[in-house]
């Protein structure tokens, strides 16, 4: 309910010690050295310096730190964290170095290296208050509220036009039922900004917790005036209308969220709250399903609160019987796109598709839903009929072929309707990976989602990149799915796959297809050797990847032995 901001890439270069040398203006080194220089700009200057090894000492490890800070903005970690590495050997006091790394290992969910490069920064300068506003986002998530109030003091103590340490406080007193004090630290952040709109979007959480719901009505309500599409603060008035006790109001919040980003785990979780409230239990496990399940290590603190309550109420509204049968119920749902409106098209996947899709039928699935051009809307139509039937199964089993990619660390199958102007418009016309996994995440034991789609992605020509998202042009991104689900890549992260030639399926449906059928090979030896078969037939070219694994105290076959 109430989101805590670790700290804004503005602000990510406070304390970076710089040269003494007087630079020339104009050049590169002006540049990079500039804190008042536009992002992009002094981005750029920073990497030619480094490009062309142009500096040395201090001036170097100042330009890896605005280089690391540019792998940050698009969710790059690993070599942003080499890059802070080598500049903190150029400069070991390079506090904002030490600083940024921490901000990097945090957002890769290694919160204890975080919180030891927090420390570090703050035992080289004990009123660094920026590394307190950090440390304490880290024990908010925690739960040491305590602790994490302690950290924002003392951010606010040395650092007092810190915007974000006053509002973090804020949230954290929310928390603590200290609500005076909150509405207080508000007060004083908008001395700061007044216009800074996490001051609105907050505030109106305390003040429904407070039962002033008009006060909270007014915050929102002016904030969504003014942005339409501010999805944080229609989620807060969404919570205050639950507080209130108007469902009609919330649920009509919730869903214009979902609508907006489909992914939002805070609308729903809200909104399967809201459900449960109204006894309808199917479509409460729905939305639980949709905000449980992460393929990443990080989320900010309000959406890790709410995917947290989504897994809970999840495991206690599953049913715990277990399904008919020696072998239990098996459902598949195959998906083939291939008739893009709106890049070009692909022969294949509607054969690879009917192809797989036969196979599980004659091993013996008793529900094969077979699907093939799917538009966004048809696409969220098939996954929500098929969690309807994964409930009922031990198996589910997705497998998608057609166009897919990564963009901003997410991972999306693209409908045949899809437009993407900018890289940002995938969260609304695209498919995310996160949601496959929700629809099979409903099956008691096998959950398994098989993606024979990474090829190139087929709007990168024409796609505006912001800078601020990563963009993989071929195939998808590594991801770490949870425990009980396997997600299998025909080719590993980054890299595309094979379609077939003249006609012929795809080197990965081939294999997969003969493989499922032999009997007694237990699942995660099954793909070892589709592996290794697709890396024979396309001559060390392709790939598969499997990513998890399913319950490791049984095994798993498609057709059981005799």
């Amino acid at each position: 309910m109430l989101r805590v901001v670790s700290l804004t890439f503005i602000m990510l270069l406070a304390g970076v010690v710089t040269a003494a040398a007087d630079p020339q203006a104009g050049d590169d080194l002006a540049t990079c050295r500039d804190r008042q220089a536009e992002t992009q700009a002094r981005t750029m200057a920073c990497e030619n310096l480094l490009n062309a090894n142009r500096v040395t000492g201090k001036d170097k490890a100042l330009a890896l730190v605005i280089h690391a800070q540019a792998l940050i903005g698009k969710r790059d970690y690993d070599p942003a964290i080499e890059a802070l590495t080598s500049a903190i050997e150029f400069d070991p006091d390079n506090i904002g170095a030490i600083n940024v790394r921490g901000v990097a290992h945090e957002h890769k969910g290694e919160d204890d290296l975080a919180m030891a490069d927090y420390n570090l920064a703050i035992q080289k300068r004990p009123n660094f208050g920026f590394a307190y506003n950090n440390r304490g986002t880290i024990q908010l998530r925690r739960g040491a509220l305590q602790s994490a109030l302690d950290d924002f003091d003392l951010s606010i103590k040395y650092t007092p036009k810190f915007l974000l340490g006053w509002t973090n406080r804020a949230r954290v007193r929310t928390l603590m039922k200290e609500y005076d004090g909150a509405i207080a630290d508000f007060a004083e952040a908008e001395k700061i900004d007044p216009t800074a709109q996490q001051i609105a979007a907050n505030r109106c959480t305390t003040w429904g917790l407070m039962g002033k719901y008009d006060l909270a009505f007014a915050d929102c309500n002016g904030l969504i005036e003014k942005q339409p599409r501010n999805v944080y603060a229609i989620n807060n008035r969404a919570d205050v209308s639950m507080l209130k006790g108007d469902l009609d109001a919330a649920l009509k919040d919730y869903t214009n969220v979902i609508q907006i980003s489909p992914n939002n785990v805070r609308a729903h979780s809200g909104r399967g709250q809201l459900y449960e409230r109204k006894n309808d239990l199917a479509q409460a496990r729905a939305d639980y399903r949709a905000a449980a399940y992460s393929l990443t290590k990080f989320d900010e603190y309000d959406v890790a609160r709410a995917r947290a309550t989504a897994q809970a109420r999840l495991a206690a509204l599953t049913p715990q019987t277990s399904a008919g049968g020696p072998s239990g119920r098996r459902v598949a749902l195959v998906v083939g796109n291939g008739a893009y409106k709106n890049v070009h098209a692909l022969p294949n996947p509607p054969r690879d598709a009917k192809l797989i899709a036969g196979v599980l039928h004659d091993v013996g699935f008793q529900t094969v839903i077979s699907v093939s051009d799917l538009t966004r809307d048809k696409f969220f139509d098939a996954l929500k009929t098929f969690a309807d039937e994964a409930e009922k199964a031990d198996w589910a089993v997705v497998y998608y072929a057609g166009h897919g990619f990564e963009i901003g660390g997410v991972n999306y199958l693209v409908p045949v309707d899809a437009k993407l102007a900018v890289d940002r418009d995938a969260e609304t016309q695209a498919v995310a990976l996160e949601q496959v996994i929700a629809a099979v995440g409903a099956a008691r034991k096998v959950r398994l989602v098989i993606l024979d789609a990474c090829r190139d992605n087929p709007f990168a020509p024409i796609m505006q990149h912001t800078l601020s998202l990563k963009l993989v042009d071929k195939g998808f991104s590594n991801i770490e799915p949870g425990a009980g689900f396997m997600v299998v890549y025909a080719a590993k992260h980054g890299e595309t796959a094979i379609d077939g030639d003249n006609g012929a399926d795809s080197p990965f449906s081939t294999a997969l297809a003969r493989e499922i059928k032999e009997p007694k090979v237990e699942i995660r030896k099954l793909f070892d050797i589709v592996r290794d078969d697709v890396w024979s037939a396309t001559r060390h070219v392709q790939q598969p990847f499997t990513y998890g694994s399913p319950p490791g105290r049984e095994d798993f076959s498609f057709v059981a032995g005799k």
